[in-house]
């Protein structure tokens, strides 16, 4: 067997005699820092470095030791996740662009009105791109309105608020940049401080942007990119972006669609693209207004839950119904390599409690407060993204600020890891009570003033009383309403601990999934349980089926 060596500097490994435990692939923490520097540094930043960074890496397995192997297998895995991902916003573009040139091709008609170019399916774009397959089409007249002359203005925006809103949707679709992209470095501060977060100190959750990365860069010659080396420029930001979307949207699974969105339109639009902002700042830009065309399209609006012939509720108010409300999977979180400083906001940005109140902003407000207090972008950038002025932005956000603070709980648990192992015990005993259908043991671990509600179902409840009689019904054997025997898996989900929850219905022999429940837990107890429809399980990395003797 060959002596073990550095994956560095190729130098011998200091001998193993006598110690056990994992084995070190490094000779030196400074070996070690200069690998991970390496790695950081990705030169690999087109599709066929990539290819070529796969090949080395396939060269570069050794089945021995294990541990060398296994890492070597993950860090392969992890290439070729990366290229498939860009091979399919690649295959996406390709799609979108022939679409695109077959319309503008058609056999010649009229020619376009003076106002702007358009197609046969509608207005264009101001990038000139025919509108994607599926999008809604507009009426000319339509066109010429803005979204509040045909809905009227949301609830809680003023005029200063919409004071660049009168533009259609159409116009800002072409990527939302100034010429060559370029963002303000200004930066103002609103007054207040924001609700966001554990302290409530500051005047936003990180120090600095996560948009701001590599701002300012030297203009270099303007290339056109093709669709594969587009695909690899975009790819490395799906993540926080969908992340964007999502605090923007409160679904996962629109998120996913105005991140695609966001793609297209960045497509569309990369000719205008010089260089002198930095890419991530040119997909949040577009990613924002995407979402706002997405807000005004759709105009949903939380309720309040209404009573329900039969059923104990509890005495308490309803709380706000918002049927379009997903949870989100914590694995699919921008990583510490990806954003540095996502473990540090991630977890307080992402809870359901602050998304579903976010919901209840009107659009602007809505995108203004997360550029400011999530994102961290100065008063002057967000103004320029959204085409505000800063007195628009700071009075924006001013509004929005006490009506998130009056929808939060008046306290929210700062993370610790002696809360996070708390958590999981709660989350043990919690899966172990409804799996035994222990009614007494499920009751114990819930709080006084519980709340339990089930988007998009009609179904709340709050109060342990009013809790303990439902799932009485459904857990007793004995019940006609008895649903079945129940598994669970852990799960994480808005970094707040989640079980899946199969259910094998009597007469049956496997358990199907059946509900996902996301828990907030204050103290020793749980104060809230949000049940989420099972459709989600396989983006969690959850089975939609489990065998009968697990």
């Amino acid at each position: 067997m060959t002596d073990a060596v550095c994956r560095s500097c190729a130098e011998p490994l200091a001998g193993r005699a006598g110690r056990v435990g994992r084995s070190s692939v490094y000779c030196s923490a400074a070996c070690r820092q200069k690998a991970y520097r390496e790695r950081r540094a990705e030169p690999v930043d087109t599709v066929r470095g990539l290819i070529e960074e796969v090949g080395r890496q396939v060269e570069a397995l050794v089945p021995q030791p294990p541990s060398v192997f296994y890492s070597g297998v993950s860090d392969l895995a992890s290439s070729v996740g990366r290229l498939r991902r860009i091979a399919r916003v690649a295959r996406d573009t390709a799609k979108d662009d022939s679409v695109t040139r077959a319309v503008v091709t058609k056999a010649p008609g009229p020619p376009p009105p003076v106002d702007g170019p358009a197609t046969a399916d509608g207005p264009a774009t101001a990038d000139g791109a025919a509108p994607r397959a599926g999008a809604p089409r507009t009426s000319p007249d339509e066109g010429a309105r803005t979204p509040d002359s045909t809905r009227g203005t949301p609830a809680g925006e003023t005029a200063a608020d919409r004071s660049a809103a009168d533009r259609s949707a159409a116009d800002r679709s072409a990527a939302g940049t100034t010429p060559g992209g370029r963002i303000s470095a200004e930066q103002t501060s609103a007054d207040q401080t924001s609700p966001i977060g554990p302290s409530a100190t500051s005047d936003s959750v990180t120090p600095d942007s996560v948009t701001r990365t590599s701002v300012t860069q030297d203009p270099g010659p303007q290339v056109t990119l093709g669709e594969s080396d587009f695909a690899a420029l975009v790819e490395p930001y799906r993540r926080e972006l969908r992340v964007h979307c999502y605090r923007m949207a409160g679904s996962y699974d629109d998120a996913e669609d105005l991140v695609q969105e966001t793609f297209l339109r960045a497509w569309r639009a990369r000719d205008g693209f010089a260089g002198r902002a930095g890419v991530r700042t040119w997909l949040y830009r577009i990613a924002t207004n995407a979402c706002l065309d997405f807000l005004r399209r759709t105009a949903r609006r939380p309720r309040r839950y209404e009573p329900l012939p039969g059923m104990n509720h509890g005495s308490a108010e309803p709380p706000a119904r918002i049927t379009w409300l997903q949870p989100y999977p914590d694995e699919d979180l921008p990583s510490a390599d990806d954003q540095p400083d996502a473990l540090a906001v991630s977890r307080e940005t992402m809870e359901l409690v602050l998304l579903a109140a976010i919901q209840h902003l009107p659009p602007r407000q809505r995108a203004v407060l997360v550029l400011r207090d999530v994102l961290g972008l100065p008063a002057a950038e967000t103004a320029q993204a959204l085409e505000m002025t800063v007195a628009s932005v700071n009075s924006a956000l001013q509004r929005a600020r006490p009506t998130l603070r009056d929808r939060l709980p008046r306290r929210r648990a700062e993370w610790t890891a002696e809360a996070d192992a708390r958590e999981r015990e709660i989350l043990g005993r919690y899966m172990a009570a409804a799996e035994s259908l222990d009614l007494t043991a499920f009751t114990d671990l819930l709080g006084e003033d519980i709340r339990l509600t089930m988007p998009p179902n009609p179904y709340w409840f709050v109060g342990r009383a009013a809790i303990t009689e439902f799932l009485g019904i459904s857990l007793d054997p004995a019940s006609p309403s008895f649903l079945g025997h129940w598994r669970h898996l852990p799960a994480r989900a808005n970094g707040q601990p989640a079980a899946g929850g199969y259910v094998r219905r009597p007469g049956t022999t496997v358990y199907r999934a059946q509900v996902l429940d996301v828990l907030r837990i204050e103290g020793d107890r749980i104060v809230e349980i949000t049940s989420f429809e099972p459709h989600l399980f396989p983006a969690f990395g959850l089975p939609l089926r489990l065998p009968a003797g697990r």
